[in-house]
């Protein structure tokens, strides 16, 4: 691997300022902490800085030479609520909440590389470093994007990164096009007419009809996709009595659905809402039905993949960078930036083995050896993409 001595030297600083965070998670637009940390870094480094978009976003602005270009580099600093059950020294010290996904390392890499490009400055034009509040559960890139990112910090393309545990350090790993799926999530409300369980014949059974239209969903993707599409239909939690002798008067259904494709995503929605309240009102009962559309499909374009794969393979080896990695459907709220501006979305592998673990678990932890690596893969990006306007 080809790391910066500069880099090298940073990395037990980089290191104790990802324990930092690690140990003080914080979940959705509740990164107050974080977010002053964030921001006091930037400003150290003479970085200008804004804070306030999705109320606790930051986005520092760098600007050297005379070129008119714009990137923008994305690091998501929300923490999950999960209980974490490592023992080590930065474990969590607050209950219930844990960096049980990465987002600690993914803010000290971009911090890591804001340092560096604001002491070197080898390169043309301008630098947004965006952290972003929220990733997790409710979109925070969704709202950074509504508040106005892009008409207040123009950008002419934008790059995110997340580790990847499972795959040996010093790999990277991208695709053109889909590399991750949309997340939507629904709920339907069935409203019949309750009754005696004993006389199901007085009532308009909500429960049965949930029933039926639980199994008309999970036609959509064996009848209404195209078989070489992919989608899922999950029908994650349902809700409706309180006794075994009383029909209610109503049953709550919830999910969430996946696709890589946005014609898809509208097929699905649009079936859900025909199929659900059709086959309430064939029985004579309601159905209200919603729709959020929460995560878009993570869809990478192809001449900033081009670039990314260009920047990945300098520091590790073309045989290091897999260039089609198989996409999942797994979401991602960077999507919402990449609907808006061209971009591509990376892989770091964060380690394969023994003592790796996946991601959302109570006992995982980012792998420390990886932040400087990462820091210098947003350097080498910059400084190439910035470097052509120059040329």
């Amino acid at each position: 691997m080809k790391i910066l001595p500069e880099l090298k030297e940073l990395h037990s600083e980089m290191t104790e300022w990802r324990h930092r965070i690690h140990k003080h998670p914080e979940t959705a637009f509740e990164e107050y902490e974080t977010s002053d940390f964030v921001a006091e870094k930037l400003e150290s480094f003479g970085i200008e800085v804004h804070r306030g978009l999705a109320k606790t976003g930051v986005v520092g602005t760098l600007k050297n030479g005379s070129g008119n270009r714009a990137i923008g580099l994305r690091a998501d600093m929300d923490a999950l609520d999960l209980q974490e059950l490592n023992e080590f020294e930065h474990r969590s010290q607050v209950d219930g909440k844990m960096h049980g996904c990465g987002h600690d390392g993914h803010t000290v890499m971009l911090l890591g590389a804001a340092k560096h490009l604001a002491e070197t400055k080898n390169f043309d034009g301008t630098v947004r470093f965006i952290f972003q509040p929220a990733e997790e559960n409710v979109a925070g890139g969704r709202v950074m994007i509504s508040d106005g990112l892009f008409e207040k910090f123009p950008v002419d393309s934008v790059y995110g990164m997340h580790n990847m545990p499972g795959h040996e350090v010093g790999t990277f790993a991208v695709r053109k096009g889909p590399i991750m799926a949309s997340a939507d999530f629904f709920e339907a409300r069935v409203i019949g007419v309750g009754g005696h369980g004993a006389f199901p014949h007085q009532t308009t059974d909500p429960v049965v009809i949930s029933a039926e239209i639980i199994q008309a969903w999970q036609n959509i993707v064996s009848r209404n996709v195209d078989p070489l599409q992919s989608a899922v239909v999950t029908v994650a939690q349902i809700h409706g009595g309180h006794t075994g002798n009383v029909i209610p008067e109503d049953v709550v259904m919830s999910g969430t659905t996946r696709a890589f494709d946005p014609a898809v995503q509208d097929m699905i929605e649009n079936r859900m809402r025909q199929l659900a309240v059709g086959i309430a009102e064939a029985h004579g009962a309601k159905c209200e039905f919603k729709y959020d559309r929460r995560y878009a499909p993570t869809i990478n374009t192809a001449d900033e993949t081009d670039l990314a794969v260009a920047a990945a393979t300098e520091l590790v080896g073309d045989v290091n960078v897999n260039k089609d990695v198989t996409p999942v459907m797994g979401a991602e709220d960077f999507s919402w930036m990449l609907r808006e501006r061209p971009g591509c979305y990376i892989m770091i592998a964060n380690g394969a083995g023994e003592g790796s673990c996946h991601i959302h678990n109570p006992n995982y932890d980012f792998n420390d050896e990886i932040l400087p690596l990462g820091a210098n893969y947003w350097v080498q990006l910059t400084e190439q993409i910035l470097t052509r306007e120059a040329n």
